[in-house]
């Protein structure tokens, strides 16, 4: 007589089949206001807060005044042939970034975790595979830098609080008359450094405070503003020397 084994099958103890669970956005997408692809709105959602451009100004307290009275009134600053020719060369610029270091371009206003006044939008955001975020501010320039002027360290240092950043390459271009003196920009790495930072959140409030007390309205209130927006963004560039700081960004 032959006798027969019958083997059951060894039941799964989970289901391979169930769809895994979706991973969570990277935080800085979750706190997005604006695109500049939309100026109107851009425009309006930046007018409602303290911008990476406004920081860039806040050499000491004594500059706090100065930006409190443009965040009011406004300066009249409509653009120039320095803004044009940014405004033509950093989508070029932005293709070379994102060959050499892989980082994508962004037009998107971002506001701090926990804050919703405090607004930036940098030029370029990327996050690893370890999960650790990066950012691309692009500028041109007709002056040779020895190292990057401290208004767009300011500047970088705040946009790096504003999204959780680690550190930033910043990418320059000279050029002579409008013509690119390299074949290349240039760049360098900053990291993030959290003493700026936290000195650059406190002027930041106290220019947040000092318009509160002087507008006639509070400009940040929704639906209300002190003064209209400037007539244009002129992106990431050279804007007039000088001083030498980037509006609207």
């Amino acid at each position: 007589m032959v006798t027969m084994t019958v083997v059951q099958p060894m039941l799964a103890l989970w289901d391979d089949d169930e769809p895994a669970t979706p991973a969570a956005p990277p935080a800085h997408l979750t706190r997005v206001l604006a695109d500049s692809s939309d100026r109107i709105a851009w425009l309006r959602a930046r007018s409602q807060g303290i911008t990476a451009t406004d920081v860039a100004r806040l050499s000491s307290p004594r500059a706090v005044q100065a930006v409190v009275l443009d965040k009011l009134y406004g300066n009249g600053f409509g653009g120039n042939a320095y803004t044009d020719h940014g405004r033509a060369r950093e989508p070029e610029i932005a293709r070379w970034v994102l060959q050499r270091h892989g980082i994508e371009s962004s037009q998107k206003l971002f506001h701090a975790a926990g804050q919703r006044r405090h607004l930036a939008t940098p030029d370029g955001v990327t996050v690893r595979t370890d999960g650790t975020v990066e950012l691309c501010e692009i500028k041109t320039t007709k002056k040779a830098w020895s190292s990057i002027p401290r208004s767009y360290l300011r500047q970088v240092a705040w946009q790096q609080y504003v999204l959780g950043a680690e550190r930033t390459l910043v990418v320059w271009e000279q050029h002579t008359d409008f013509v690119p003196v390299h074949g290349d920009p240039q760049c360098r790495w900053v990291e993030r450094d959290e003493d700026e930072i936290h000195r650059l959140v406190a002027l930041a409030d106290q220019v947040l405070d000092t318009l509160a007390r002087q507008a006639p309205v509070d400009p940040f209130a929704p639906g209300g503003r002190a003064s209209a927006p400037p007539p244009d963004a002129y992106g990431a560039y050279e804007a007039y020397e000088p001083p030498p700081y980037d509006p609207l960004r």
